[in-house]
């Protein structure tokens, strides 16, 4: 294939895969301008696949950087109306919604911590409605990447710059699985399998998830009636997305709780245009009560206090080492890529999807049932090929589900 058709066999997936847009529907873009090529590409496709409108939303990086830099801290504790007013018609349109990142890894670097921590708790304070939403599957969404400079220059620091956007093309491709035959298909083979490993870890009824490695000894429980999810959600009327692309995980919610122990980070954690790293988390009865990073240390503490949830675990994600991503031995520094090559966790608010009959409950019921809620949720990695996981059942017997980094069954 050439790069011409694989771009438009990603900007189909996205549409017809990633967000699976329906005839008359509405469909929101945010990207950047780093992006504005494959972006009209995307909009083409929504249309062809029967969107009424599509909207995008073009961020740049040089100029969100400026707001950080110069606007008054008074507007840190502010949030555009009109920013909300779109989201919340988008979800009552029943709309779908398309993420084209591209963002510079890091882009906020040396802006202070409480400055970005501020932006961010208004920032989720307003957006309350619309994060629900996406957390609990009431709207398609999706996640997909493409290369900037600056982001191919983090990646691949030793190659020729001419050489950098290239490179990271070609390892987005094969994540996405394009070149590899028809990659629709090739998705749905993908997401089988997926759902084969979830069905099974549904089917064991684990109450608690013990995870060993160097650095590492934690003990998650789990709520009673917890589900193991994929990448493949669907929507209440039934609509099939995929909400990251890639995607290689297996996941569910915590006890809020129940988690106990300690955890170490295996991979650097991109947060807000920032890389934190090199840190471990200590949990006494699910609240973190000690963090601290070499790197970020900062950010991180001011991330576990954007709210109460923030200081608690919202989700536990089983990734095998030997994964397409990890295999590839590429360092993205983005989440949707890097959380896809390791078990990880994430700080914040859990999925409502994760237990049987709570996608449409409120926040005091989700609670009642052991949740976690909150404004924020930020995934860290955190497997290895040193790592072992087992499981405990109901009845006490233990039961292997990782063995080095990889499924033990």
């Amino acid at each position: 294939m050439t790069f011409e058709e694989k771009l438009a066999e990603y900007a189909d997936l996205a549409v017809r895969v990633g967000i699976n847009v329906q005839p008359g529907q509405y469909v929101l873009i945010n990207t950047t301008t780093d992006t504005l090529d494959f972006t009209r590409l995307v909009v083409k496709k929504a249309y062809e696949a029967g969107a009424k409108r599509v909207h995008v939303n073009f961020a740049d990086g040089p100029t969100n950087r400026a707001f950080y830099d110069l606007a008054p801290d008074s507007e840190m504790h502010e949030f555009p109306a009109w920013v909300v007013t779109q989201r919340d018609e988008l979800i009552d349109q029943q709309g779908s919604l398309l993420w084209i990142d591209a963002e510079d890894p890091d882009l906020l670097a040396g802006v202070p911590a409480k400055r970005i921590s501020d932006q961010q708790k208004v920032a989720g304070r307003a957006l309350e409605k619309y994060r629900a939403s996406v957390m609990s599957d009431k709207i398609s969404w999706s996640i997909v990447a493409i290369p900037s400079e600056m982001w191919a220059k983090k990646v691949f620091p030793d190659l020729p710059k001419e050489k950098q956007v290239p490179a990271l093309w070609n390892a987005i491709f094969k994540t996405v699985r394009i070149g590899e035959g028809d990659a629709v298909e090739q998705w749905k083979k993908h997401i089988r399998e997926l759902e084969k490993r979830a069905s099974a870890l549904n089917d064991k009824r684990f109450k608690k998830i013990i995870y060993k490695a160097p650095g590492t000894e934690l003990t998650i429980e789990l709520p009673e009636k917890h589900l193991w999810m994929t990448g493949a959600s669907r929507t209440p009327n039934r609509t099939a997305f995929i909400a990251n692309m890639p995607t290689e995980e297996v996941y569910t919610a915590p006890l809020k709780l129940g988690v106990n122990g300690h955890v170490r980070n295996t991979k650097p954690f991109v947060y807000q245009g920032n890389i934190i790293d090199d840190f471990t988390l200590t949990f006494e009865n699910g609240k973190i009560v000690k963090a601290l990073a070499e790197k970020g240390n900062d950010l991180l503490q001011q991330l576990i206090q954007n709210d109460e949830g923030s200081a608690y675990l919202g989700e536990l994600a089983l990734v095998p080492h030997e994964s397409p991503i990890s295999s590839s031995g590429i360092l993205f520094y983005n989440t949707l890529f890097d959380e896809n090559a390791s078990n990880h966790l994430a700080i914040g608010e859990a999925y409502p999807t994760c237990v049987e009959g709570a996608r449409d409950l409120e926040e005091s019921q989700l609670q009642a049932l052991g949740l976690n809620t909150s404004m924020t949720h930020e995934d860290f990695m955190i497997g290895s090929e040193k790592m072992d996981i087992d499981g405990e059942r109901q009845d006490g017997t233990i039961e292997a589900i990782f063995r080095k980094g990889n499924w033990a069954f």
